[in-house]
């Protein structure tokens, strides 16, 4: 049985890698933020909105539960849940979690050119973006770091970086 939480900020790689990895590996894969959307019907940002931060983030966590007890899956799970509650020591229990580190020059590139896709991003300046960007991260770290290994994501703009970084998961994570 094999269960892989990838963890790490918005524009980490989380669904690239993991998508990839888990084709590799013959496993399931699971993005948080899509599987929320498509049970639900309503993105991500509708439903933060309609019952603000506290309600969203209480049913992220019972998809995190829910999703958690999968086999042989690779589950990207959203930015923010490896943040509230007691999410990181329940992934940690269940499996094995990785921290997708990008660097945040890489970051502003990939978030530059996905802005006008989030809407937290919209209309920032690339200042604004850069100070958002480094903010969040020093937020977030914390969390992110006990996770049981961290894996740098800042080469993925390729097929053959990809498939590099498949291969350095697999290595990694000794399978």
């Amino acid at each position: 049985m094999v269960r892989i939480f990838l963890t790490g900020y918005m524009g980490a790689g989380k669904t690239t890698l993991g998508n990839a990895f888990s084709s590799k590996m013959n496993l399931s894969f699971i993005d948080m933020d899509q599987y929320i959307e498509s049970r639900f019907h309503k993105t991500i940002q509708q439903l933060f909105a309609e019952s603000g931060e506290d309600k969203f983030r209480e049913l992220e966590q019972n998809i995190l539960h829910e999703v958690g007890c999968f086999e042989d899956v690779v589950i990207s799970t959203g930015g923010g849940v490896p943040c509230f509650f007691d999410n990181m020591d329940f992934m940690n229990s269940m499996g094995e979690t990785v921290f997708l580190s990008v660097s945040e020059d890489v970051l502003y590139d990939r978030l530059k050119a996905a802005a006008q896709t989030r809407p937290i991003l919209k209309n920032k300046s690339g200042e604004e973006l850069r100070k958002f960007i480094h903010e969040g991260l020093q937020q977030r770290k914390p969390f992110y770091t006990k996770a049981k290994y961290t894996f740098c994501g800042d080469d993925l703009e390729s097929v053959n970086q990809i498939e590099c970084s498949v291969i350095g998961l697999r290595e990694l994570l000794s399978l």
